[in-house]
């Protein structure tokens, strides 16, 4: 009886999101339509108070918090507030420069929406707004109080929000984070862990003909640094190193006394990426004279699931078969918040905000399509945690 009941509930969540599409859609619109771009205090600014507007009107008690740009955290309350709360978190920084909402704005075309941040992530915020706005609308209250956290800065690495967020996944029962996926049935339990590392190589000058023996060349360290780094990828463990930027010298006759990379590292397992990072911070000059120079760190743990995710991740699949669809877990590549709550030992669904993809591209899209059943997954999680 308790299967029938369930499935009719979730039945009737998608059923009620559907018949209000064109108000998400209104909503995401409105949304990518401010320029967010990361580190403009501003822009983030008018966002803020847009987001705030919004989540205050379902209901929500809202602050600003952090300083420099505008963390928000807004509070619903639950039937039972003694309990640990749910943790929504989104991010509402973006890649995307001032001006790129009014070059690019937000449009549908053949069951698409575009626009800048409008995958990465406005869709998630919006389906989460769209949720609360539903539970008001309703009357139904959760059983457990909802926090929803949304950052400035994920796209810098949520230097000054992290320990924010942290401090919230310590307090909450769970976290579902609204980051996009790339097919409707998929869903992160696992991502990446990071770590981002400068090296700089410093050498000696001299005239490339007239006195190269007396110069010692960055560049040529670099290149030997550069092949070691390379022997740390593991594709068997999922552990990548990657040189994505190198720069140094001054001329072309000029033998370099300057030479630098920027490495990215991405791992799979806790251990494989401790021993990597130890092994890049262990470079050692293999020409005479040469200084090798090493900065960063890991800055993301790796997201893995415990017992108590595996848990809700049932729930979730058994939400979704209600709904019509099968759910799916998959590895994630790129790193989101939802590594810094796992890491706290909460449990953590990510991928739960739009389906689309272009994620940084000019392509970026979500298919407006899933939004009505990726909101009633949202909102059955909410009410059956």
């Amino acid at each position: 009886m308790r299967n029938t009941e369930d499935t009719l509930e979730a039945a009737r969540s998608e059923a009620y999101f559907r018949a209000r599409l064109q108000q998400v859609t209104d909503l995401l619109a409105e949304l990518v339509s401010i320029d967010s771009p990361s580190g403009d205090g501003a822009a983030l600014g008018r966002a803020a108070v847009w987001l705030a507007g919004k989540l205050e009107a379902c209901g929500a008690s809202v602050e600003e918090i952090g300083g420099g740009v505008p963390h928000l955290r807004a509070v619903v309350p639950g039937r039972q507030p003694e309990l640990k709360p749910l943790l929504l978190v989104g991010h509402f920084d973006t890649v995307w420069p001032l001006g790129e909402a009014t070059r690019r704005p937000p449009s549908i075309e053949g069951g698409r929406m575009t626009g800048p941040g409008v995958y990465d992530m406005k869709a998630g915020l919006a389906l989460g707004i769209w949720v609360l706005d539903a539970l008001q609308a309703q009357g139904i209250r959760p059983r457990r109080p909802v926090v929803f956290f949304m950052n400035a800065d994920e796209e810098l690495g949520s230097p000054g929000s992290r320990p924010l967020i942290e401090r919230e996944a310590r307090a909450a029962e769970a976290a579902l984070i609204l980051e996009p996926s790339t097919a409707p049935d998929m869903i992160r339990l696992r991502r990446k862990g990071t770590g981002i590392f400068e090296v700089r190589i410093t050498g000696r000058a001299a005239h490339a003909g007239a006195d190269p023996s007396a110069g010692v060349s960055a560049i040529s360290e670099l290149a030997r640094q550069i092949m070691v780094l390379d022997s740390l990828n593991d594709p068997a463990t999922g552990t990548t190193v990657n040189v994505g930027t190198v720069k140094g010298g001054t001329r072309r006759n000029v033998v370099a006394a300057e030479a630098e990379a920027l490495i990215d590292l991405r791992f799979v397992e806790p251990a494989a990426g401790d021993r990597a990072e130890k092994a890049i911070f262990s470079l050692a000059p293999q020409l005479k004279g040469a200084r090798v120079e090493v900065q960063g760190g890991i800055n993301r743990p790796a997201m893995a699931p415990g017992p108590e995710t595996l848990e809700l991740y049932d729930r979730a699949v058994k939400i979704a078969g209600e709904l019509g669809f099968e759910l799916r877990e998959e590895l994630g590549g790129g790193a989101s918040d939802g590594n810094f709550t796992s890491a706290t030992g909460c449990p953590t669904l990510c991928g739960l905000g739009g389906v689309g993809g272009g994620a940084h591209a000019l392509d970026e899209h979500i298919v407006v399509e899933w939004l009505p059943r990726k909101a009633a997954l949202l909102m059955q999680l909410l009410l059956r945690s």
